[in-house]
C-alpha cells in the first residue's frame, strides 16, 4: 500500500462567513495542492471539507497520515464518531451533531484507506501547516467575492 501524507487546513473570514480550505498531498517526492471556498460557511466545515477533498483525491486505497490543526476533526474521527453513530447522531448534550452531513462524507471518504490522525499546532511555524493555511485563506478571500 502506498503511503500518502495529507496536510489540511480551513479558514473563515467571520464564523460564519466566507471560508476556504487547503490541502497538500505528498507521496514521496510528489506533491499536489488543492483548495476551494464557499461564500457562507463555518471554520469547522472548512476544516472537514479539506480532509474530505484530500481523501477523495486519492485514486486507490492508501496508508494515509492526516495532519490537521483541527481538534474538532481529529477528536471527531478518533474519539466521538462511534458514540455519535451509536446514539443516532446525538451528542453528549442530547442535541443533534453539528455538520452531520460532512461527518458522513468524511466517513465514506476515509473508508478505503488506513488512516492515522496527527494533530499539529497551528500557526506555530509548521511548514506544511503554514502552506495549507495560506491556501485556505486565499480561497476564503476569493469566496468573499
Amino acid at each position: 500500500m502506498k503511503h500518502v501524507d495529507i496536510f489540511t487546513d480551513g479558514a473563515c473570514k467571520g464564523n460564519p462567513g466566507p471560508g476556504g480550505w487547503g490541502v497538500l498531498l505528498r507521496m514521496g517526492p510528489h506533491e499536489k495542492e488543492l483548495s476551494g471556498g464557499e461564500a457562507h460557511t463555518t471554520n469547522n466545515r472548512m476544516e472537514m471539507t479539506a480532509v474530505i477533498r484530500g481523501l477523495r483525491a486519492l485514486i486507490e486505497p492508501c496508508e494515509v497520515t492526516i495532519h490537521s490543526d483541527s481538534r474538532y476533526v481529529i477528536d471527531g474521527m478518533t474519539k466521538w464518531i462511534h458514540g455519535w453513530q451509536k446514539k443516532g447522531w446525538v451528542n453528549a448534550s442530547k442535541k443533534p451533531v453539528r455538520n452531520e452531513d460532512l461527518w458522513h462524507e468524511l466517513i465514506a471518504a476515509a473508508a478505503p484507506h488506513r488512516i492515522s490522525w496527527q494533530w499539529v499546532k497551528g500557526h506555530d511555524g509548521h511548514v506544511e501547516n503554514e502552506r495549507v493555511d495560506r491556501l485556505a485563506c486565499e480561497a476564503a478571500e476569493a469566496a468573499r467575492g
